[in-house]
């Protein structure tokens, strides 16, 4: 006899480790199958988390070469990457198992090994052995992520040419990098290894770098980036990336038609991610994809059969793992009978490089678009006393907001700690804020905060400290 679940969630990403947890303690009896080996998904194993790890502990090293400017003398800086590279995967470690704490604790039970459908309600666990446990479910949530798009004819090595799972496991500092495409991914990355030690270049298609980000915080992201050291070749198309012994070889194609070739040790394919679903059988239970492999699904995350929900990567929408999370706790409240919701109008991004860079709701460039008229507040944290105190004052907040009814449309943010800043606004656009409220709150001095106060005084045009 198989083992019998109300919900089984297939995969154990932050959607679907998430979404497990919540419908167990909603009193739903709940199965969770992962394939990795370990919870946590690409974010947790191979994505945001040891990559915050490395970005923290190469800008420390890049930090500490400059101590002596501020009074820390110190005889000698040595990079050990093998002793880096072990603190990234003790975190990751710490976490996993943290994961796995929380379903003994919830009482889901975890399997592990490749989930596929049967039918719609049996699920077949084939573990590393090739043994097939077949399990039954009332409910099932497809939560399998997604993986890295390479360009058509090149192949991942993971050691010349790599995915982003490659560029955080490199065994030596390459002297030359090439990352192709300018998004949140490649320019973390490029960071990393640029503060290491490694000349990076990024070759971007586009006009401008992270597509789909404000473009006066773009303009401003990249110019500090290039201060930093790292190099951009925009409007600029690769036609091939070829291998060598040990160098790789990229012939490009400008917007001016000139060809060039550039050689590197490394070459970094970032130029987006898709929904990983091979191996769920999604043909047999006729599930339906649309054009990019996403799972089609309605405003409840119900799929065109009625039992089997899907959320996260492999439905449309940004693949964040915070939406992946918010999405999954909608939909186990949903399969609870209760009101799940999630508000994709507030769902904030963060590029976590130094400066950082954030933003929810609107760009300027959206609102145009649409024909909104707006107001625009906006402040330098070169004039906010914390950032100059410490000597980070690059950067600014800008503040979108509705010109007739002053709610908040849009907020973007680039300088310290703006992942820790945009929250702020996430809560006041949650809660249909104006400018005008979040100028009336008090805000702490000094904190980096004061900048958001000082933004929304500027939508008004009356500003304190600029």
């Amino acid at each position: 006899m198989s083992e019998k679940f109300q919900t089984v969630v297939i995969g154990g990403g932050p959607g679907g480790y998430v979404c497990a947890i919540r419908l167990s303690q909603l009193g739903i009896k709940t199965a969770c199958i992962e394939s990795r080996g370990t919870l946590g998904g690409t974010c947790l194993n191979i994505g945001c988390i040891p990559s915050k790890s490395l970005l923290n502990l190469s800008e420390s090293y890049s930090r500490s070469k400059n101590f002596s400017k501020i009074g820390i003398e110190i005889s000698e800086i040595k990079l050990n990457l093998e002793k880096m590279m072990q603190n990234k995967n003790k975190a990751v470690t710490v976490l996993t198992k943290g994961v796995e704490f929380l379903f003994k604790k919830n009482k889901v039970s975890y399997f592990k090994g490749i989930g596929k459908f049967k039918t719609k309600n049996q699920i077949a666990v084939i573990d590393n052995n090739k043994n097939e446990l077949i399990i039954e479910a009332e409910n099932v949530v497809i939560c399998t992520g997604s993986e890295p798009i390479s360009l058509p004819g090149v192949n991942f090595d993971e050691e010349n040419i790599i995915s982003s799972t490659g560029a955080l496991s490199l065994k030596s500092v390459p002297k030359k990098m090439v990352i192709v495409g300018g998004g949140y991914i490649g320019l973390e990355m490029g960071s990393v290894w640029s503060r290491l030690g490694s000349e990076v270049h990024v070759i971007e298609f586009l006009d401008h770098i992270t597509p789909g980000m404000d473009k006066e915080i773009s303009n401003e992201f990249m110019k500090i980036l290039k201060k930093q050291g790292i190099n951009f070749h925009l409007q600029t198309k690769v036609e091939s990336i070829i291998k060598s012994k040990n160098n790789v070889s990229i012939n490009i194609l400008d917007n001016k038609k000139n060809k060039k070739k550039i050689e590197c040790n490394v070459v970094l394919v970032s130029v987006g991610r898709k929904p990983y679903t091979k191996n769920l059988n999604l043909n047999k239970v006729g599930i339906e994809v649309d054009k990019k492999g996403r799972v089609k699904v309605g405003k409840n995350f119900q799929t065109n059969i009625p039992n089997i929900y899907a959320i996260g990567d492999v439905i449309e929408g940004p693949m964040l793992a915070h939406k992946a999370e918010e999405e999954g706790i909608a939909v186990a409240e949903l399969i609870a009978g209760q009101s799940g919701h999630v508000n994709y109008n507030v769902i904030p991004g963060v590029i976590y490089t130094t400066p950082e860079v954030a933003s929810i709701g609107k760009t300027e460039e959206e609102l145009k678009k649409n024909n909104h008229s707006y107001k625009v507040g906006k402040f330098p944290f070169m004039a906010n006393s914390r950032a100059k105190a410490i000597d980070e004052p690059e950067g600014f907040v800008k503040i979108l907001a509705d010109s007739k009814t002053d709610k908040v449309l849009g907020v973007h943010i680039i300088g310290p700690h703006a992942g820790e800043m945009i929250a702020e606004m996430a809560i006041a656009m949650e809660f249909g804020a104006s400018s005008e409220d979040i100028a009336r709150t008090c805000h702490a001095h000094p904190t980096f905060s004061e900048a958001i106060k000082e933004a929304a005084l500027s939508v008004d045009k009356r500003p304190i400290h600029s």
